[in-house]
């Protein structure tokens, strides 16, 4: 699949603290367009913190980051708008209940409504289709997963993929919007050793394609670019934070981050209006 070129990441003493301590602190990364960076560690370390500071979607309390060009903490939707989440708990996880056919449709649909011009909302049906069909087969192909492999093909209901076919397919629906940085949370959970090395596969093809990974992960493989929480990989006792220093710091800067978009100009009602119009267009309004 065609990739846009990557977003280069770097951060500087980047953290985030919440009421009951901090979730990250010291955060030091120096990464180039296409890296494949794991930010490795214990659950609750706050690295799926991190995760979602570097994305655009939690506010830092210190320091700055920059990603694409763009400056944390002061250019969140800029930079949430060229990055891609694929799974992460809470926040961007499967509909269980839906299909693959299902998920994938309607992604199109939104990616058609918030990434086209006003002249593509009004080619002939004919021709949206089509390209919304070009859209998810090159998705589809870049993640390695074959809808006829499946065990009802694409009507598969999510909750009957395997965890890796998940994965395949959060990171397809991430890649459909064609970010420059694609974001993975829990890389490693709950695979075997043949489906933990399939799965670095996957996100090493998409690194060398052109689009910057930052995967979190327990173990990170021995090419990839390590980050930790803590800052400095040899002083993470009580500098990463608890769960709950994590989970705290998670709810406070996530209310920074709505405050912030109240002002944010990109974020209209007519964008909340088209958004209800293409998940209705896709059965599930």
């Amino acid at each position: 699949m065609d990739s846009p070129h990557g977003a280069a990441v770097t951060a500087e003493n980047f953290g985030l603290k919440g009421p009951r301590g901090w979730a990250f602190r010291g955060v030091r990364v120096d990464a180039e367009p296409g890296t494949l960076i794991a930010i490795e560690g214990p659950s609750g370390s706050g690295r799926t913190c991190l995760l979602l500071a570097l994305t655009g979607r939690m506010r830092a309390t210190e320091g700055h980051a920059e990603v694409g060009g763009l400056r944390l903490p002061k250019k969140l939707a800029a930079v949430r708008r060229i990055t891609g989440l694929g799974p992460v708990t809470g926040v961007s996880e499967l509909d269980p209940a839906l299909t693959v056919a299902e998920h994938l449709h309607e992604r199109a649909l939104l990616q058609r409504r918030f990434d086209g011009s006003l002249r593509t909302l009004f080619k002939p049906r004919a021709e949206r289709a089509a390209e919304a069909r070009a859209r998810i087969d090159a998705a589809l192909d870049a993640v390695g997963l074959a809808l006829d492999s499946l065990p009802k093909g694409p009507r598969t209901s999510v909750r009957d993929l395997e965890r890796l076919e998940a994965l395949r397919l959060s990171v397809g629906l991430a890649l459909m919007s064609r970010p420059r940085l694609l974001a993975v949370d829990d890389t490693d959970l709950k695979l075997s050793d043949t489906e933990r090395a399939l799965a670095w596969e996957l996100l090493r093809s998409v690194a060398a394609a052109g689009t910057t990974v930052v995967a979190v992960c327990s173990e990170a493989p021995d090419d990839a670019l390590r980050v930790t929480a803590a800052g400095d990989p040899a002083d993470t006792a009580g500098i990463a934070g608890t769960t709950d220093a994590a989970a705290d710091a998670a709810d406070a800067a996530a209310d920074d981050v709505a405050d912030a978009d109240k002002t944010d100009e990109t974020d209209t009602t007519d964008d909340e209006k088209g958004a209800d119009d293409a998940l209705a267009e896709a059965g599930r309004a």
